[in-house]
């Protein structure tokens, strides 16, 4: 009998270890629904002030030499950091590491309300980025209101092991 218990025991131990990862997008809960975020503004509005941002994010990263790599999931956190104004983003554009444009996530002008944050999660199991993909912002704010803010982070986790990074974005011109 305590065989058979030390056994259950062993069993369930295992059981509630194991790791379960659902990838369906569909339950995904920070999915952001960008066609309820459109909106239209002027191109020729002398009010706006209007910018590029460059972010580098990693799908991938070289472990031991350049013939082993390591998967890594992305979140890029678009945010607004004005508490008064709303930013507008017309474009933003996935690029795998050769610059072929992988996606357009943002193919109509949306906007980010005062102190709003959004995400673009790149699953750990798409790799289709490579080592050096990027992403391309461009977007409008008002006169005199803050840029706003573009990071990326990498992390991945495997057993009590975890890895985690940022990058943040730099304006182009």
């Amino acid at each position: 009998m305590k065989q058979l218990s030390a056994l259950f025991v062993i069993l369930f131990g295992f059981y509630a270890c194991e790791n379960k990862i659902n990838f369906d997008s569909e339950e995904d809960p920070i999915k952001v629904n960008w066609h309820d975020r459109e909106v239209t503004i002027a191109k020729s509005d002398s009010l706006f002030t209007s910018g590029h941002s460059y972010l580098s994010v990693y799908s991938q990263i070289y472990s031991y030499s350049q013939h082993k790599t390591y998967n890594l999931t992305a979140m890029v956190s678009l945010r607004n950091v004005s508490m008064k104004d709303t930013v507008y983003l017309t474009h933003a554009d996935y690029y795998d590491t050769h610059g072929t444009l992988l996606k357009s996530y943002i193919k109509n002008t949306v906007y980010l309300a005062p102190l709003e944050t959004v995400e673009i999660v790149i699953d750990e199991a798409d790799i289709s980025g490579g080592t050096g993909s990027n992403f391309l912002f461009d977007w409008k704010v008002l006169k005199d209101t803050p840029e706003p803010l573009f990071e990326g982070v990498m992390t991945s986790t495997a057993g009590q092991q975890g890895l985690s990074f940022i990058t943040q974005a730099k304006r182009i011109y």
